[in-house]
């Protein structure tokens, strides 16, 4: 039996409505597609993909820095790593493929280090790499939550059926 795909969602603790509601929704459709969502476990679009996740009864992992009483309600399973932030390592590169929505320097460090062990990381209103300043950018740019959650399950080599 083939595992569910792991799909990795890191982003900003602070993030704005739009923000919010964007993570949400990629939430609910990696759910609905038979994911797992691995992320830092805490609030933002942490919380926000969680809440789509739960709300579509589907599985979040939230590796978090410290206490599993940092966690948002919305995860499923909390673990604590006891890293800090060293655990950014672990959550970009736990996933198949790595969806980044908004960001601040932690997400920056996730880009880099899911870059870095060769995982896809698809962008939705975050931060754009480019490497030596050259295009095109090692990163992958999505509009919507639809097309972020089907670019990222085409490179982990699986369909996308949903809406978006």
């Amino acid at each position: 039996m083939e595992r569910p795909p792991i799909i990795s969602v890191i982003g900003t603790s602070t993030a704005s409505p739009e923000i919010y509601e964007l993570a949400r929704e990629v939430g609910r459709l990696l759910a609905g597609a038979g994911c797992t969502v691995v992320c830092g476990g805490r609030g933002g679009v942490m919380e926000a993909v969680c809440r789509g996740v739960s709300e579509e009864g589907g599985t979040s992992v939230g590796l978090l820095p410290g206490d599993i009483r940092e966690a948002n309600p919305y995860v499923t399973i909390a673990l604590s790593t006891g890293l800090g932030e060293v655990r950014n390592f672990a959550v970009a590169s736990a996933g198949d493929a790595v969806i980044s929505i908004g960001g601040a320097f932690g997400t920056l460090s996730e880009i880099g280090f899911a870059l870095r062990s060769g995982r896809p990381v698809i962008g939705l209103k975050t931060w754009q790499i480019s490497e030596d300043g050259e295009s095109p950018s090692p990163m992958i740019k999505a509009s919507t939550a639809g097309e972020a959650v089907r670019l990222a399950l085409e490179k982990t080599g699986r369909d996308f059926h949903g809406r978006g």
